[in-house]
């Protein structure tokens, strides 16, 4: 079994979701990981080399999961952790699965409902027992209108970079959708150039304010 570090990143010194590693029970529901009996393991990669994994065995109602971690740089341990799994009808039929957080803050058990879990720490929990941060809370006004245009030149095929051109409409896409993505990228992206423009001209003030304290 691989294992797990932990740590504070920089900047906020909170954790974000996007930073630590998680677990997707509809990805393992997907590839039928959460049949009972089932037995195997997964693993995180990073540029295609391998950087953790865990070992899990299946039951009706709950997932076993064996992994060893380090905390605070201190010595490897061997961590066996069970999560419970509720399935929740659908209403079109079927269950949907959810993992039931194991975590405990201030002596008082979680138990939230949740898809994911995550393991910056010891055991693998909810987002809110860790207090995990989404990396764009911490993302200003030009940040957010890049990381939207981005996203949508990648949903059509294209460049994610602002400086190259718009993509071409995809083959069986609507042209009023293909019409309607592309004003919204350029939307994003001239709200990112206005939020540049006010990000330089605070810059500029502040040392022509630090050039006129020092004369």
């Amino acid at each position: 079994m691989g294992g797990f570090g932990s740590g504070r990143p920089s900047g906020s010194g909170r954790d974000t979701v996007e930073g630590s590693r998680s677990i997707d029970i509809n990805r393992l529901h997907k590839v039928g990981c959460l049949a009972p009996g089932w037995a195997g393991g997964w693993q995180w990669t990073r540029d295609g080399e391998k950087v953790a994994s865990i070992s899990m065995r299946a039951e009706a109602d709950r997932l076993h999961l064996s992994y060893r971690v380090r905390i605070g740089g201190g010595e490897w341990e061997d961590v066996a952790e069970t999560v419970r799994i509720v399935r929740v009808a659908c209403r079109l039929g079927g269950t949907r699965p959810y993992f039931i957080c194991p975590g405990v803050v201030n002596g008082i058990p979680c138990g939230w409902r949740v898809a994911k879990l995550h393991g910056p720490g010891r055991y693998f929990l909810c987002r809110h027992c860790y207090r995990l941060a989404h990396a764009s809370q911490s993302e200003g006004a030009l940040d957010r209108m890049h990381r939207r245009a981005h996203k949508l030149k990648q949903r059509l095929g294209g460049d994610p970079g602002t400086n190259f051109f718009f993509p071409q409409r995809p083959k069986g896409m609507w042209r009023r959708t293909y019409e309607r993505l592309r004003e919204q990228a350029s939307e994003a992206e001239m709200l990112a150039d206005k939020a540049f423009e006010i990000e330089a001209a605070r810059l500029l003030a502040r040392i022509d304010n630090r050039k006129w304290r020092r004369r």
